[in-house]
């Protein structure tokens, strides 16, 4: 057994994740990362786990026996670079999952461009609840983000079903192969398939490669759970040899959506399974997209047994992920909502989501272009569309905008000019600080704010609200001074 687990880039979700499930297993585990931030820092420090900050050779200087290498660890890294130098043994943090958890389990993945994290978290909840009548049900655990209802983003059971998101970004800088092909899994959802990830996939055709591969990996006894209005979708699942049901507002599915209606933040919808009617459904999360990715979490839990009074309870009683839709702060009578942006059909449906829940009310999108797609020229056109359900738009400069070829490299300043041509507000400042002192002038009560970024984009989080509420402060007195 190793005694010492050592990580580098312990921050990225999964990473963090990855590390409480081997310090419950009994491992001593450290590790560093060149930047920590909420929720997966916070994680980290209240399970106990050291983390150094910068990467640094001296980190290294107890040798640790096994090295986890992140995937968004590359070659001149300092830490890397002395790994090898010195033959410590490494690997991918997918091998060890795979080795050291998912032998001899269940494992049930959910896949696709968008949605994993909230279906996941779906899954594992609907498993919970079920488990209060059937231990035996009681799930493992790992999701792309902290699942509110248990709150950890991950958890080590002794019992065979194993919920876990499965990623399509590559593994390791030694295996370039997607995550997900190392969880062979017995049962599986694909939600969406989508150009993504360009800085490792070179178009879609790539993409739907990575997803027919790991459709290949179900067994024929096992079920696999598929969006039914994606010709993506279609192609990857068309020589599948498990069993395939598809889910959505078809008429032909074998899953179909009737009936959706949004009463504020909750969704309300009839699902029918083989053209029976199944359950009414409701779930306390506005957007269609929600609807669909609770749907296809109750299909999966319902064709590997689970009671349908189980998955009603549970989607019923189901509290989000962190960073979807998460409302940070009401300041001043301004919600300031935080989503983990990728990609320019999740910024779509997050801004269509929020239309439903605050109707009526200013929708100001607040955008830092920091995945690897979105800092790419690739999606410019698709980003405009999907902004300009907004009423108002403020983009960030591009997050490490040099490491992007200039070639490939998004212009922040054509995406505003193409949302102000469609008669949408938009304006563009460098980074955080500027955002926060040129919006707040702007704001007034009711105004909604999504920030939308998969970092921390310089704190905005923290930074806005408390701006909003000294400015209104200070306007107050200086009323009553005057």
């Amino acid at each position: 057994m190793h005694r010492h687990i050592y990580f580098i880039g312990i921050c990225g979700t999964a990473m963090a994740s990855l590390a409480g499930m081997l310090k419950s297993q009994g491992y001593e585990v450290t590790g560093s990362d060149a930047a920590a931030y909420p929720p997966m820092s916070d994680l980290l420090r209240e399970l106990g786990i050291q983390v150094h900050e910068p990467y640094s050779e001296r980190n290294l200087d107890r040798r640790p026996d096994l090295v986890i290498v992140g995937n968004a660890i590359s070659r001149g890294n300092v830490e890397l670079e002395r790994v090898m130098d010195e033959r410590i043994p490494f690997c991918s943090m997918a091998s060890i999952l795979h080795d050291e958890f998912l032998l001899g389990r269940e494992p049930l993945v959910v896949a696709g461009t968008h949605g994993k994290t909230t279906t996941t978290s779906m899954l594992a909840w609907i498993y919970e609840v079920a488990s209060q009548q059937a231990p035996e049900l009681a799930p493992s655990f790992l999701i792309g983000g902290v699942a509110e209802n248990f709150g950890t983003s991950f958890m080590v059971r002794p019992t065979k079903p194993f919920i876990l998101e499965g990623d399509e970004y590559d593994t390791a800088f030694f295996d370039k192969g997607p995550k997900f092909l190392h969880y062979f899994p017995d049962s599986a959802i694909l939600t969406h398939v989508e150009f993504d990830h360009a800085d490792i996939y070179a178009d879609l055709a790539a993409v739907k490669t990575a997803f027919k591969r790991f459709i290949n990996l179900i067994p024929r006894r096992g079920r696999l759970v598929a969006y039914d209005a994606s010709e993506n979708v279609s192609e990857c699942i068309a020589k599948a040899f498990c069993t395939v049901e598809r889910y959505g507002f078809r008429e032909d599915s074998h899953w179909r959506i009737t009936g959706l209606r949004h009463e504020g933040q909750k969704a309300c919808w009839t699902l029918w399974r083989a053209g029976e009617r199944f359950a009414r459904l409701s779930l306390p999360m506005a957007g269609e997209h929600n609807a669909l990715n609770a749907t296809a979490a109750a299909a999966l839990a319902a064709g590997q047994g689970i009671a349908v009074e189980a998955i009603v309870q549970a989607l019923a009683s189901f509290h989000s992920v962190k960073r979807r839709l998460e409302v940070k702060a009401v300041a001043e009578g301004i919600t300031i909502i935080d989503d983990f942006a990728h990609h320019p059909t999740a910024i779509r449906e997050t801004l269509r989501a929020l239309r439903e829940i605050y109707p009526g009310q200013r929708l100001i999108a607040v955008l830092e272009p920091r995945s690897n797609t979105l800092r790419r020229n690739v999606f410019e056109r698709d980003l405009i569309e999907s902004l300009a359900v907004a009423d108002r738009v403020v983009l960030a400069g591009v997050f490490k905008s040099e490491s992007i070829p200039v070639a490939e490299r998004l212009e922040p300043e054509h995406v505003v000019r193409g949302l102000q041509q469609r008669g949408v507000l938009a304006e563009l400042h460098a980074h955080a600080d500027a955002i926060v002192a040129a919006l707040v002038p702007q704001l007034r009560d009711g105004d909604i704010v999504a920030i939308l970024s998969n970092g921390g984009f310089g704190d905005i989080y923290r930074k806005l609200p408390r701006a909003i509420t000294e400015t209104a402060i200070a306007g107050r007195l200086s009323g009553r001074l005057a």
